[in-house]
């Protein structure tokens, strides 16, 4: 199969080196150090106590060297989802689709307008996964699961075909039969999770087991649930206390993306995220006073390190 992996970072990377090592024809989107790491020595992914390398790397800044693929996976961080999209048309100009695989219930819009509503797919991913150093993606725990689905059904196949590539380069990947549900139940928890662990500057582990930190998750949670009721029902009554059963069963020492890009100065995607939560409970006539909250407190922190 020939993929474009448009951003790679924690995820474009790690999931691309998979599908390279199983003979897939992978290009990698990538950008300075990174993109001058990967040219000159490859692609290295450190993970369970191993570490995966793709040797001889196909690597590029410019997407319109690539030419049409069958799968374009967008993994750049949500403020470039729009600006690039319209980068993206060449690469499926032989009938290819793109798969979104951002935080957050936006990018799939975002790229259907810009590309065409038959042109783009539905997709999550869940894995910790970040760049440690140019050229090495840095892997923590053990949770690397992708979800691809179609919008309607004449989008199905391509959805299977990806589905089964994936899978064929041992990668967890199911076939979401709703993927606006899969979308929110991963959207719900993302947005509390990166919310709080960036306010608190602390990972997983300091957030479960502080009672105050603890229950801020629980309330932020809650609110993002309410919204998902409002814009998509569907998620179960008893979603809430599911996931922070999850939350438990998480590394402690994982940190989410947000926290990772704060403490490196970088911009945030919390607009897309606990904003979001906000912006959308305001419209739905639904209080979100934690998400509001962590939203405004991490607001001189959008655009990158405070000045």
């Amino acid at each position: 199969m020939r993929i474009a992996v448009v951003g790679a970072g924690g995820v474009g990377g790690y999931f691309g080196a998979r599908l390279a090592l199983a003979g897939n024809e992978v290009t990698f989107v990538a950008r300075g150090r990174h993109l001058a790491a990967l040219r000159a020595s490859g692609l290295s992914v450190e993970t369970t106590g191993t570490t995966l390398r793709v040797e001889a790397v196909r690597a590029t800044d410019d997407v319109a060297t690539i030419g049409p693929v069958d799968v374009a996976m967008s993994c750049v961080k949500l403020w470039d989802v729009q600006p690039t999209a319209p980068a993206l048309a060449p690469l499926l100009a032989e009938g290819g689709v793109v798969i979104p695989f951002q935080n957050g219930v936006d990018a799939p819009e975002m790229l259907r307008h810009a590309l065409g509503r038959d042109r783009v797919l539905g997709g999550v991913a869940y894995i910790a996964a970040a760049i440690r150093a140019p050229g090495v993606i840095a892997h923590t725990g053990t949770m690397a699961r992708l979800r691809v689905g179609a919008f309607d059904n004449a989008q199905t196949p391509r959805a299977e075909a990806f589905v089964d590539a994936c899978r064929a380069a041992g990668i967890q990947c199911d076939l979401a039969p709703d993927i606006r549900r899969a979308l929110w139940e991963k959207f719900v928890f993302l947005s509390a999770l990166s919310g709080c662990t960036s306010l608190a500057r602390q990972p997983v582990g300091v957030v479960r087991s502080d009672p105050d930190l603890r229950a801020a998750f629980q309330a932020a949670m809650q609110e993002a649930f309410d919204v998902s009721r409002a814009r998509a029902p569907g998620l179960a009554d008893d979603f809430v206390q599911q996931q922070m059963k999850m939350l438990d069963s998480l590394p402690a020492e994982m940190r989410s993306s947000m926290l990772n890009d704060l403490a490196a100065g970088n911009r945030l995607e919390a607009p897309w995220l606990s904003g979001a939560v906000a912006r959308m409970a305001k419209e739905a006539g639904i209080a979100a006073p934690v998400s509001a909250t962590i939203y405004a407190a991490l607001k001189p922190y959008v655009d990158g390190a405070a000045h």
